[in-house]
């Protein structure tokens, strides 16, 4: 990454600004740096990376196990609720967190 190219504290300023986010000036020169690292290490990437090398979201390929998604045995109200410690109107009974309504 060029200096030219490099992430400035007033570029970074602006952007918390935006975000509407406080930042100390060392914060700011210590973002910048950390971010003009990070574009540095993705230009590095880009250098290598040619049209003969496939993207990839992981280095080991992955697949999904799945299985038919096929109806089976429920419970019924009152067997689910047997073990409830609390039940009302057929349904289980918590307590309330959140205040009265």
């Amino acid at each position: 990454m060029t200096e030219s190219s490099a992430i400035t504290p007033e570029q970074v300023e602006h952007l918390a600004a935006l975000s509407r986010i406080a930042m100390s000036e060392d914060e700011l020169k210590s973002l910048a740096g950390d971010l003009s690292t990070i574009l540095g290490n993705v230009a590095r990437i880009n250098e290598v990376a040619g049209d003969d090398v496939p993207a990839t979201s992981h280095p080991i390929p992955l697949t999904n196990v799945m299985r038919p998604d096929v109806v089976g045995e429920t419970l019924t109200s009152e067997q689910a609720l047997a073990s409830a410690p609390a039940a009302a109107d057929d349904k289980f009974l918590v307590p309330q967190i959140l205040g009265e309504e």
